[in-house]
């Protein structure tokens, strides 16, 4: 527990991040909270058949737009996008409200439902390519990734029991019209986190190129083309699972229409008790053993399930494999952010969301089907040997992508967001990047000093700092502001002193990679020269 609590204090001492993942709790439980609803309402009109036919009518369009969505994140800037996608989430959730509690009116209710779960998808891949420009090291980004899963888990164990509650004593219009209202706090909130502005984007660039980045990236590249494979298996899955959640409840275990949402809480609930598991992530270099036994786990309880389907063991059970499906999706995510390219993170994550969709429409399409042929128990065993299949087949290539995961996407990110590195293309960003070395600073402590000799260049990953010229104040820093480029590039004595205000995290680089990257393209020496321009008009010189 100490360690879990060092973890969640790490990632919510830094303020964006902990606005960014207060919304991703809103946005989890707004997320299962209308789906849960939607599915309850459609078996209401029509049974297992409709209920499954109604989930692809969201999942489809859904999927589809997804990479649209994602292309977003990498042409503007990411927290906007985010904002976006949560007031589109409150507006068409609200707009369901209205049409469930106010008209009897099936289809259109499903159309809205649509309109919500294609907004959904707006979220998760812009989140992901955020959070590396928001963390100050790779441990924060690995230890922010742990955060998400929990909240996920918990969300799932919270916002189910809590639609469970509301469709006992009201129905789903009252359902999506809460989740609207939480939607919308989400939004509130990010629009508070101070991030990155809009990346770069070549001149020449085709919007149509821009959308299928992702798509190209799986094609050439097998290590990300196999984690999102593996990622989107799982949600065949959680389909399936959706669907089952009310069979189970209302055809087997006979615990009416609440009871739903209180099986897709105890997954969740297994979810939050395994936290223990996935806080070992932190700092840990491969990840595919983490990814193994979850995934074992995970299939392992629902095999049970299949064979002992009680009251009892389907809840202890479900707990079972909702902490084992956490531990496979944090593993998966983080590899994936260590394996993609930065530049295009948000629209591979784009691709997954997408391919996310048209997995939990095959689930949920498929279910009814094998519940009819062989019925809930045979179905629960086929979802148990399908990822077990997917690791048997690519175990080998996954242990050469554990292995060369590596890419140093924190420090990729903060450079990214400098404008005098921001024209440099992907392999150049990586190698400068890789040269980077991290620099602790405590509180009062001068970085550099007036007059000294220059050999190195930082750039502030975290804290304040100040600028002073002779005892005189001149400006303070923060993350991703930069000094010491004077000194290298006109090979001066130092011209201020820079003292931390703060403990402080920064990232140094050799004058010779730096001097090499700046020089060697025009727009950063362009970029450089305007900025060394300016600091010497501040100092007076």
């Amino acid at each position: 527990m100490r360690r879990a609590a060092r973890v969640l204090g790490a990632v919510f001492r830094n303020r964006d991040l902990r606005r960014v993942e207060l919304a991703f709790v809103g946005f989890n439980s707004a997320e299962w909270g209308v789906w849960i609803a939607m599915l309850v309402y459609a078996y209401e009109q029509g049974g297992a058949t409709t209920a499954g036919i109604v989930a692809a009518i969201q999942l489809v369009p859904a999927g589809l737009a997804a990479p649209l969505g994602s292309a977003l994140a990498d042409r503007f800037p990411p927290v906007r996008v985010l904002v976006f996608g949560y007031v589109a989430q409150a507006a068409s959730m609200g707009a369901t409200a209205i049409v469930l509690l106010v008209a009897d009116m099936p289809y259109l209710a499903y159309a809205l439902a649509a309109v919500a779960a294609t907004a959904v998808t707006i979220t998760r891949p812009t989140q992901s390519a955020l959070v590396p420009a928001l963390a100050r090291s790779p441990d924060e980004l690995t230890a922010t990734n742990v955060v998400s899963g929990w909240i996920e888990s918990l969300s799932v164990l919270l916002a189910p029991a809590l639609t469970g509650v509301i469709l006992g004593f009201s129905g789903p219009g009252t359902v999506f019209a809460v989740m609207a209202v939480v939607a919308f706090a989400s939004g509130v909130l990010v629009g508070g986190v101070h991030g990155p502005g809009a990346p770069v984007v070549a001149g020449d660039a085709r919007p149509m190129d821009e959308i299928t980045a992702g798509f190209r990236v799986l094609k050439e590249e097998p290590g990300p083309r196999l984690l999102v494979g593996l990622l989107a298996a799982q949600f065949v899955a959680i389909g399936a699972l959706d669907v089952l959640y009310v069979v189970l409840a209302i055809g087997v275990l006979e615990l009416g229409q609440s009871g739903a949402g209180y099986l897709n809480a105890a997954f969740g609930a297994g979810g939050v008790l395994g936290i223990g598991a996935t806080v070992l992530l932190v700092g840990r270099r491969r990840l595919l053993g983490p990814l193994v036994a979850g995934v074992a786990a995970w299939c392992a309880a629902l095999a049970v399930l299949g064979a002992w389907p009680t009251k009892l063991s389907a809840f202890v059970l479900f707990a079972a494999a909702g902490g084992a499906r956490s531990l496979v999706d944090v593993t998966g995510r983080t590899l994936l952010q260590r394996t993609a390219r930065p530049e295009v993170l948000a629209r591979v994550f784009g691709v997954l969301e997408g391919l996310t969709m048209a997995a939990l429409a095959i689930g949920s399409l498929l279910t009814p089907a094998l519940v009819a042929i062989a019925g809930a128990k045979a179905a629960l065993f086929g979802l148990a040997v399908l990822l077990p299949v997917a690791l048997a087949v690519f175990g080998r290539q996954l242990r050469d992508v554990d292995r060369r995961a590596d890419v140093p996407v924190v420090e990729i990110s903060l450079l990214r967001n400098i404008r005098i590195f921001s024209p440099l293309g992907a392999p150049e960003l990586e190698a400068l990047a890789r040269s980077l070395e991290p620099v602790e600073a405590a509180a009062g402590a001068a970085v550099v000093r007036e007059g000294d000799p220059g050999d190195l260049f930082y750039a502030v990953a975290d804290g304040e700092l100040e600028v002073t010229q002779n005892g005189r104040s001149l400006r303070r820093l923060g993350r991703g502001d930069v000094f010491g480029e004077i000194a290298l590039l006109q090979e001066i004595p130092r011209t201020a002193t820079v003292t931390a205000l703060s403990p402080a995290h920064l990232y140094s680089l050799e004058k010779e990679p730096f001097l090499a990257a700046v020089t060697g393209h025009p727009q950063s020496t362009r970029e450089a020269t305007t900025l060394v321009r300016d600091r010497l008009e501040t100092l007076g010189a």
